[in-house]
């Protein structure tokens, strides 16, 4: 991290514009992580037979996330500050990247009551699955509860927008004198049209070809919101978080989808050795103005768990995670799809900001499940080859600055 005194450099007054000038100061930081990766994933068919599909790639954020970003804070004097925190991804494997502020986009005013933010940030779900995990959700170690947040568990239920981050959004943090106690609220606007009545909607053909008396508007999808309440003091740090994502809707069919999310984590650390563990579920929900005859799409509640450990040895520090997570589809004639993750991996820190690290992780898929190393490629998946094993690693170096 580098901070740039408000006289000095050009470069962070142009990016911040004439906002600079109220700064009391602006601080540079980024992460340039790449890392050579290879994945493997076997589908069977009914006889054992198996198709293979593999993939060697130099690719970035292996071990930690590469991006650039400008924050800066100003004291407002009894005891307010006004801040912004603007990050950009940064895709070093092949020059691209910092096209847009996705990964946090905020400004916001903090006292002692606590700091209310607006913008595009981290989600109180989110958060959970990030610190819990002794891989951070990154790289082919990442956990499989961050998979499912990520993706469609099936039907036609769509994976959600607000998973990692919600843009658009209002939060609200704890102030951090409350003896160990932090908290998390935030809302997210959908910020979609709405018709009142909805027959005024345009006109239109819906994707079955028919002729509407208008479009299928989406009046609710996009909407977040959720919180997280925690207690970290010395070696433990505890938190549980909710939140309900609406992930689609359809005006003319009556119907709502939601994705609601508990989840539930700990750490605790002895020194040499630290120890995580987190329970997540998830309930993808559809709701009907009218329920039709037959009952309509069943939900799909989806269970995971996490255990893992770090342990510091010398300048390097191993790291160690088993995920697993089982689908419960509601249908009586099919098994309940279920996949597990085993991941291992080891951090050598050349210095305080650049390490070298290598990692590697075990996919074993069931039922019908078809979950991927994170940055993989899918499974060859039809009628004939039922998913099963994927496997990746990562050897790479990390930067931060």
């Amino acid at each position: 991290m580098k901070k740039m005194p408000l006289g000095g450099v050009g470069l962070g007054l142009m990016l911040v514009g004439g906002a600079a000038i109220a700064q009391s100061s602006v601080t540079l930081f980024g992460v340039v992580d790449a890392a050579i990766s290879g994945f493997t994933n076997k589908s069977e068919d009914r006889y054992g037979r198996s198709a293979t599909i593999s993939q060697l790639v130099l690719r970035n954020s292996g071990y930690n996330t590469s991006r650039l970003g400008f924050r800066g804070t100003e004291d407002l004097g009894g005891g307010l500050a006004a801040s912004f925190w603007l990050e950009a991804p940064i895709t070093n494997d092949d020059g691209g990247g910092i096209a847009t502020f996705s990964r946090r986009s905020t400004v916001s005013l903090s006292g002692g009551f606590g700091e209310v933010r607006l913008g595009r940030d981290h989600t109180p779900t989110y958060w959970t699955n990030s610190v819990f995990d002794p891989m951070g959700q990154v790289g082919v170690g990442a956990n499989l509860l961050n998979s499912i947040g990520s993706t469609s568990p099936g039907r036609d239920f769509k994976a959600s927008t607000n998973y990692p981050r919600a843009s658009n959004s209002i939060g609200y943090f704890l102030p951090s004198s409350l003896g160990g106690w932090y908290g998390q609220l935030m809302y997210s606007f959908h910020e979609n049209v709405k018709y009142d009545p909805g027959t005024v909607t345009p006109p239109g053909v819906n994707a079955a070809g028919t002729l509407n008396p208008g479009t299928v508007a989406a009046t609710r999808a996009g909407r977040y919101v959720g919180g997280r309440f925690g207690y970290a003091n010395g070696s433990l740090d505890v938190a549980a978080a909710y939140a309900e994502d609406t992930t689609g809707d359809n005006f003319y069919a009556g119907t709502t989808d939601t994705t609601k999310t508990a989840n539930v984590g700990a750490s605790y650390d002895f020194g040499v050795l630290k120890l995580f563990g987190e329970l997540s579920h998830e309930q993808r929900v559809r709701d009907y103005a009218i329920r039709p005859i037959g009952g309509g799409t069943p939900d799909i509640n989806l269970d995971g768990y996490l255990v893992g450990f770090t342990v510091t040895v010398g300048v390097g520090l191993i790291r160690g995670a088993y995920s697993e997570v089982r689908y419960d589809m509601h249908t009586a004639a099919l098994p309940n799809p279920k996949s597990s993750k085993v991941a291992l991996g080891y951090v050598h820190n050349l210095s305080k900001r650049t390490a070298l690290y290598a990692t590697v992780a075990r996919i074993s898929n069931k039922n019908g499940a078809a979950l991927t190393i994170n940055g993989g490629p899918a499974f060859l998946n039809n009628a004939t080859y039922t998913p099963g094993v994927a496997t990746g690693y990562d050897l790479g170096i990390r930067h931060a600055f």
